[in-house]
């Protein structure tokens, strides 16, 4: 077996590097920690053709790496979206990837993440006859073993965790400027919450295959408590507890800061999650959003799972997303549709 895998990658000429967001100042025992700082790297062509970047928020449990390389070695949608002219920022979520984690300093830790979870997420039996997209075999072990390793424990507070990050998130976005937010499964209630902190700083959304539906209790992940996400956000009127939402009529409160915010859920046609992403879609667009599912059957791309992202026809299932991209973020009438790449 040819080890060098890089000699056959395509050569490309990029701009490239990395940042940290700094955490907060913590005290323990007289002395100073760093709680959840965030780790971003970020790429650019050498010309930058598009008008905002995109920053690119990972799953649960994962960490950035999910956007760069797919599990069987194609180029992943990080490299995709920098050769549609993107500059592309990756951020490893507070206490996952690159971002350390402590329990002294960010809590107790959540489970850890079994090879059984990983299969019931990403290719469940359920949906084994529409699931074609997997990019290795289901008995491949050596494969599922490189797999899992990407993963980690939560945090096990939701609340303590989305909150931090979106405040990471924030400031990355202050610190960048106005950029287009990208996530995956269990940051989707982390854009919304972006958004909501930094109006104007966000362009748009896309969520692929975002965590829910509202007041939803997520198996070893926690509860969205306040509806769209585990904490509470700025509604209009004011809100003061959970259960005001959950009994409010559709359009009884507001989000002025998504008021008219281009989203996007992205959702699979064999995947669970595409059914519990249109909840929050429906309760955003109540809300003010200007939101919208993107089903990937109805744009002719067929036979993916949650894992949609780096699944055998990833490139195909980019290009309605780019073309959803363009025509909500740009003047598309100097712009042309983006094709698929097979």
């Amino acid at each position: 077996m040819n080890l060098a895998f890089w000699k056959n990658a395509v050569p490309r000429t990029v701009r490239r590097g990395h940042m940290w967001i700094a955490g907060d100042r913590v005290e323990r025992n007289g002395a100073t920690y760093q709680s959840g700082p965030l780790f971003v790297e970020w790429e650019a062509p050498e010309q930058v053709t598009r008008p905002w970047p995109i920053v690119l928020l990972h799953g649960g449990g994962y960490q950035g790496t999910e956007w760069f390389d797919t599990p069987d070695g194609r180029p992943g949608w990080a490299q995709r979206l920098v050769e549609a002219g993107y500059a592309v920022l990756v951020a490893d979520r507070p206490g996952q990837g690159r971002s350390p984690f402590h329990v002294e300093t960010m809590g107790p830790m959540g489970p850890a993440f079994s090879y059984e979870h990983g299969r019931h997420i990403y290719f469940p039996s359920e949906y084994e006859d529409r699931h074609t997209q997997w990019p290795f075999a289901r008995n491949d072990e050596a494969a599922m073993d490189e797999f899992i390793a990407g993963y980690g424990p939560l945090p096990a507070d939701l609340a303590f965790s989305q909150d931090i990050e979106a405040d990471r998130i924030a400031k990355l976005l202050d610190r960048v400027g106005p950029a287009i937010l990208l996530t995956h499964s269990a940051s989707g209630p982390v854009g919304w919450v972006v958004a909501d902190r930094r109006p104007g700083l966000v362009k748009a959304i896309v969520a692929v295959e975002p965590m829910g539906p509202p007041f939803a209790n997520i198996p070893n992940i926690g509860s969205l408590a306040w509806g769209l996400a585990a904490v509470p956000m700025n509604w209009e009127p004011p809100v003061s507890t959970p259960e005001e939402l959950r009994s409010a009529k559709p359009g009884q409160y507001r989000l002025p800061a998504l008021a008219g915010l281009p989203i996007v859920a992205v959702t699979a046609e064999a995947s669970a999650f595409a059914a519990a992403s249109r909840p929050a879609i429906e309760q955003l667009k109540a809300a003010g959003g200007n939101a919208e599912v993107l089903h990937l059957p109805d744009h002719g791309v067929f036979g993916n799972g949650h894992g949609l992202i780096y699944e055998k026809n990833s490139d195909d299932a980019l290009a309605p997303v780019l073309n959803w991209l363009i025509e909500h973020t740009e003047d598309t009438e100097e712009l042309g549709p983006v094709q698929g790449q097979s």
